[in-house]
C-alpha cells in the first residue's frame, strides 16, 4: 500500500513539474530564444574523483545530465545542440581509460535508440561530426547506426563531436575543397580573394559548405562547465559572434537553473551581438 502510495505522490509531483517547466519556458518564449546552444562536457572525470566514483563513473552521470539537458532544451524550443564529447586529443590518455570510454559510447548510443526515449519523443535526429574512424569498431558502428535511423527525422538536431578538433576539421574541409576544385579543373589562385572565388580558388564558401557544421548555425552560446575558459579545439570557425560562457558547476552537476541563467545571460546581450551580425553581413555585401 505504501509503495502505491510512494507512486501516486511521485506522478503528481511529476506532473506538476512539468506544468511548471511549461510556464517558465513560456516566459523565456517573450525574448530572443537561442536556436543553437553548443556544450563542452567539461568536468567528468573531477566529478568521479570528487565523489569517490571509479573511472568511467563520472562520465556515465555525465550522460544522464545530458539527457536531461537536451530535454530541457528541446521543451525551450533550441533546434540544435552541440556537444563535445570526445576529442582525438583525448585518445592519448591511458588504453584502459579509453577502452571504456569507447564501450560507454557505444552503449549510451545504442540506448538513445531504445523505444521511449528524447529520440523519439522529438523526432530527434543525430549527427556525428570528426573522424570516425578512429573510434572504437562497436562505438563506429553504433554512431552510424545512429545517424541512419533517425536521417528523415524532422524534429531538432543533436550534433556529437567525438574524435574531433577543429583545427581538423577545417583541415578536411580544405582538402575536400581542393580535390573538388581539382576534379572540376578549376584549382588556381591570384591573391585576390574575391576573383579566387569567382574563378575557382578556394574560398569562404567553399571551406564552409565542407565542414562538419555545414548544414548547422552557428552557435548562439558555447557553454562550457567547470568554470575552464579555453575553447580547446572546439568550433573555432562557428563561434566568431558566439556567447561564450564558463558556469562553474562540473558536467554531471549543470542543472536546469545553470541553463536557465545561460539563456538570461545571452538575451541580455543579445542587442549587441545582432548590432555585430547586422554589421558585418552589410560589410560582406
Amino acid at each position: 500500500m505504501r509503495k502505491r502510495s510512494r507512486k501516486i505522490v511521485a506522478r503528481i509531483i511529476g506532473r506538476l513539474w512539468r506544468l511548471f517547466r511549461r510556464w517558465l519556458f513560456l516566459m523565456f518564449s517573450f525574448g530572443p530564444m537561442p536556436q543553437h546552444i553548443a556544450f563542452i562536457l567539461d568536468g567528468n572525470r573531477r566529478y568521479a574523483k570528487k565523489h569517490n566514483l571509479k573511472m568511467g563513473a563520472g562520465h556515465t552521470v555525465g550522460f544522464n545530465s545530458l539527457v536531461a539537458v537536451l530535454r530541457y532544451c528541446y521543451e525551450l524550443g533550441v533546434k540544435q545542440v552541440t556537444v563535445y564529447a570526445f576529442s582525438i586529443d583525448n585518445f592519448r590518455r591511458k588504453p584502459e581509460e579509453v577502452k571504456g570510454l569507447m564501450a560507454l559510447m557505444k552503449e549510451k548510443i545504442d540506448e538513445l535508440l531504445d523505444e521511449d526515449t528524447i529520440v523519439h519523443k522529438f523526432g530527434l535526429r543525430i549527427n556525428f561530426w570528426g573522424c570516425l574512424h578512429m573510434l572504437s569498431e562497436p562505438a563506429r558502428a553504433a554512431a552510424e547506426r545512429a545517424m541512419a535511423a533517425t536521417a528523415n527525422n524532422t524534429g531538432p538536431v543533436l550534433s556529437v563531436c567525438v574524435a574531433y578538433t577543429s583545427t581538423d576539421e577545417i583541415l578536411r574541409a580544405i582538402k575536400k575543397s581542393c580535390s573538388k576544385k581539382t576534379a572540376e579543373g578549376c584549382l588556381r589562385f591570384t591573391g585576390d580573394p574575391v576573383r579566387d572565388g569567382a574563378c575557382g580558388a578556394i574560398a569562404v564558401a567553399d571551406l564552409e559548405e565542407n565542414l562538419d557544421s555545414a548544414d548547422c548555425p552557428d552557435p548562439d552560446i558555447l557553454i562550457r562547465t567547470s568554470g575552464e575558459t579555453r575553447l580547446s579545439n572546439f568550433l573555432l570557425w562557428q563561434s566568431t559572434l558566439t556567447h561564450l560562457q564558463n558556469p562553474l558547476p562540473l558536467w554531471p552537476e549543470f542543472s536546469l537553473r545553470n541553463l536557465i541563467w545561460a539563456i538570461l545571460e545571452y538575451q541580455r546581450v543579445y542587442p549587441y551581438l545582432e548590432a555585430r551580425r547586422r554589421s558585418l553581413a552589410k560589410k560582406h555585401n
